[in-house]
């Protein structure tokens, strides 16, 4: 009986220290196996380089270490996961404010210039061949007024054209449609009436034609003009027609003259990011300048750019401004003043709130701390942000957000 007793004990003992072996190496492979799928690789200098294998960091070239976590996080852009490790709270007793909701107007200051209406330039060009025998106008930027001589010019074509309506007028005088076609030829190559009148007075023919000025103008010559391209303004450096001498010839159809008229002209101003959206066509705007800063301009937005300027980073309106006194010169500094429409909404002061690239947050009041809440904003006024979405009147937040994120107060709550 007690040999029995004794093998049945020994081969108790055996069973149970096989299952404990077999228990003890399972629960190994196990944690072995959840290690392993669990483990990443990083890069010591540069953490945000993640890998599941071995191998070399593609920024810094080096080997990547183990890392092992007991549940691998999802990749998340949400306010919670940006403010890890953090953990979303700030605990602390900090000054708060709360959102208002009234009516908020807004003024702004445009930086302006004062520059040619391209739309406003004359070009004389010839009208018959020719060579110039006398210059009336002898520097670029010279002021002439219509009616003004502009130089003589000497051209057989003009010459024989005279000459036949002489010849017409003296053996045909009745046939008086080709007399009238003739007439009207000599007007298209640049003759007056006056001359033509004494053609016919005299039956003498003029080699030499004086060119009158079409309009009142200044002549053009090298300079930064404003040109319209499309619906963008831009600046680019132009050089007009170089002023002729006497004794060169021109030919039918080649400018001679480019002129600017600068009774009509344009103030262009810089509207910086944020307030072009703002600003509408028709809108007034007030301008002063040195000149008259007791006596400022009141005038209308005639044109606003769609196209963001890359080399400025603003906008840019155009308004039209009658220069007939030539009071104001071309490339005069002007300043300009534009009241904002009244918008009424729910607002919070900008330094409440922090940027997150595309998102906006703010530090709400909970208990013996704050919790960052993402918003959703609108326009910007007199340092305060139109709040659409995710805040009431009611609810405090931190009054300095910036703070709130460099602060030392963050605590884990989990």
């Amino acid at each position: 009986m007690n040999k029995y007793l004794k093998y049945s004990l020994l081969v108790i003992g055996v069973l149970f220290v096989g299952f404990g072996v077999y228990y003890f190496v399972e629960k190994s492979k196990n944690e072995t196996t959840h290690l392993h799928e669990t483990a990443i690789y990083t890069c010591p200098m540069h953490p945000e380089i993640i890998r599941d294998e071995p191998g070399s960091c593609p920024i810094c070239g080096m080997a990547l270490v183990k890392k092992v976590s007991e549940k691998q996080a999802e990749e998340s852009y949400s306010v919670e996961d940006l403010l890890q490790p953090a953990d979303r709270f700030v605990a602390g007793n900090f000054q708060t404010t709360t959102a208002k909701d009234t009516v908020i107007s807004s003024e702004v200051d445009l930086p302006g210039t004062l520059t040619y209406d391209s739309n406003s330039s004359v070009n004389i060009a010839a009208r018959v061949s020719g060579r110039i025998e006398k210059m009336y106008v002898n520097y670029a930027f010279q002021r002439v007024n219509k009616g003004q001589k502009l130089f003589d010019l000497y051209s057989p074509e003009l010459l024989t054209e005279q000459q036949n309506f002489i010849y017409l007028i003296s053996n045909d005088p009745e046939n008086g449609t080709i007399i009238k076609a003739v007439k009207q030829k000599l007007l298209l190559y640049g003759m007056t009436n006056s001359q033509i009148n004494s053609l016919i007075a005299t039956k003498r023919t003029h080699p030499l034609i004086s060119i009158y000025c079409p309009v009142s103008g200044i002549i053009g010559g090298t300079e930064k003009e404003e040109l319209s391209g499309g619906d963008t303004m831009q600046k680019s450096e132009t050089t007009n027609i170089p002023l002729l001498k006497e004794g060169d010839y021109i030919t039918k159809n080649q400018v001679v003259f480019k002129l600017v008229n600068t009774n009509k002209v344009w103030g262009v101003f810089n509207v910086i990011q944020g307030f072009a959206g703002q600003i509408k066509v028709g809108q007034t705007i007030e301008i002063t300048s040195e000149f008259n800063e007791k006596e400022p301009i009141q005038a209308k937005v005639n044109f606003i750019e769609t196209q963001l300027n890359p080399a400025e980073k603003t906008n840019r309106i155009r308004v039209y401004l009658n220069n007939e006194k030539l009071q104001l010169p071309i490339g005069l500094r002007l300043q300009g003043h534009i009241v904002m429409h009244s918008i009424k909404g729910i607002w919070l002061e900008k330094q409440a709130l922090v940027s997150l690239g595309t998102k906006k947050m703010v530090f709400l009041k909970e208990g013996n701390g704050f919790k960052a809440t993402a918003v959703k904003t609108g326009i910007e006024r007199n340092g305060f942000v139109q709040i659409i979405e995710g805040l009431m009147v009611t609810d405090e937040v931190a009054q300095n957000g910036q703070y709130m994120m460099d602060s030392e107060s963050f605590i884990k709550t989990e």
